[in-house]
């Protein structure tokens, strides 16, 4: 291990750079305005992403295992930088991947997230289930009950999950609990239910203002009964914990939501990355041909400088996922919210550089013929899902005070 970072990218992370590239380019691209357009989920892509083993456990499995921590934000940029509606729908299994990782066994990861992506002609997803119409920033209210039967060694879900992507058409759904109220967070627990279990609906699917592609839907859960093995993490080590917790002793065990989360913000942060590097490339290549006054417009200073700042805060926002990402795989602790820096300062990146890349474009960037404008409704998403922009701030504040500031 070593305290200084290396962000020399290697051999195989620019084949893996290029790669990704690639198909964001000649693939997913193609196809964004169509599927933004009809908000459907785009099960052709993912079955293309398959083919050449884009979409599958080994793909991420292999990037997760790097030592450098720099696969998957490297991977997330590209991907992104294609479409974020249809690259959402590619990594959105991730999320309940990073869960099952988080809090369950090696047996239970090997078990289930495989089931997540299936394979070429026989496409799986799966969905992460924490926040609640009443529950999105403020875990400690969720309202979703887990009873244990001990008789049938299974426990029994009632509730219902909001703002899930791919919920309700997920194999695997994993579910975030409450399995003794009077402890609020630390009485909750993690479950993974498998495909066509009895109880499990979809509710509502929401019609987005942007990331249309990606199916985002409200997860249902009534009298549904799963096994006792189900329960992520095992019984004997929830007993403990929720003992501890009820004696008034601190266990160091994040909330499964925030564990998940705390694994992937780095990710988010590279996801906004690109969707920012897109917008701004467009808006780059525009300024260079678009013509006012007899020069292109990019040799007036007010536009030129305002391409420098998208470029300087691109660059800043990839260094600090990066930094992230690197602690992550070292498996040192975010001392100072590092992984709430990298997604907050990303995803603020991602809303100016594509409003301002609506700027640039002048009347055409409103319209749907040119990308920014869809890319502009992508970008809001990022301040708001897997923990607010106000959210973020309230992690590093409190990181960098160690006072119990209040939200």
């Amino acid at each position: 291990m070593t305290d200084v970072p290396s962000f020399a990218l290697t051999e195989d992370h620019l084949t893996l750079k290029q790669w990704v590239h690639d198909f964001a380019a000649d693939v997913i691209r193609p196809k964004a305005a169509e599927y933004d357009e009809r908000e459907e989920f785009p099960w052709e892509v993912l079955e293309e992403a398959a083919k050449i083993g884009l979409y599958s456990f080994d793909f991420i499995a292999t990037q997760a295992f790097d030592t450098t921590g720099l696969g998957i934000p490297v991977y997330m940029e590209e991907l992104f930088w294609g479409d974020a509606g249809i690259a959402l729908s590619l990594v959105g299994s991730s999320l309940a991947a990073a869960g099952v990782r988080a809090n369950g066994t090696d047996e239970q990861v090997m078990e289930w997230v495989p089931q997540m992506f299936g394979s070429p002609g026989d496409i799986k997803v799966a969905a992460f289930c924490s926040s609640e119409p009443d529950a999105g920033s403020d875990v400690g209210a969720m309202r979703t009950r887990a009873e244990y039967d001990e008789a049938k060694d299974e426990w029994v879900l009632n509730g219902t999950k909001t703002w899930a992507t791919n919920g309700g058409i997920a194999n695997v759904h994993v579910v975030t609990a409450v399995v003794d109220p009077e402890l609020k967070t630390r009485g909750q627990a993690s479950f993974v239910i498998g495909p066509n279990t009895p109880g499990l609906s979809q509710g509502q699917k929401f019609a987005k203002h942007g990331i249309r592609a990606s199916h985002t839907a409200e997860v249902v859960l009534d009298n549904c009964r799963i096994p006792g093995s189900q329960l992520l993490g095992g019984k004997e080590k929830l007993d403990a914990r929720l003992a501890k917790a009820r004696e008034g002793v601190k266990s160091g065990r994040t909330q499964p939501s925030m564990a998940t989360f705390e694994r992937t913000r780095p990710a988010v942060g590279a996801q906004a990355l690109g969707v920012a590097r897109a917008a701004y490339e467009y808006a780059l290549d525009y300024a260079k041909t678009r013509v006012q006054f007899g020069k292109p417009i990019i040799e007036n200073q007010g536009v030129a400088f305002q391409l420098a700042d998208m470029a300087t805060q691109i660059d800043a926002s990839r260094l600090l996922v990066w930094r992230a990402a690197w602690l992550g795989a070292q498996g040192l602790p975010f001392e100072h919210a590092e992984g709430s820096m990298s997604k907050l300062f990303a995803s603020e990146t991602c809303k100016r550089v594509t409003d301002q890349a609506i700027q640039i474009l002048g009347g055409n960037g409103f319209t749907r013929e040119y990308p920014v404008e869809r890319m502009a409704r992508d970008a809001r998403i990022f301040t708001i899902y897997e923990g607010t922009s106000e959210i973020q701030r309230l992690v590093i504040a409190r990181a960098e005070s160690g006072a119990p500031i209040r939200g």
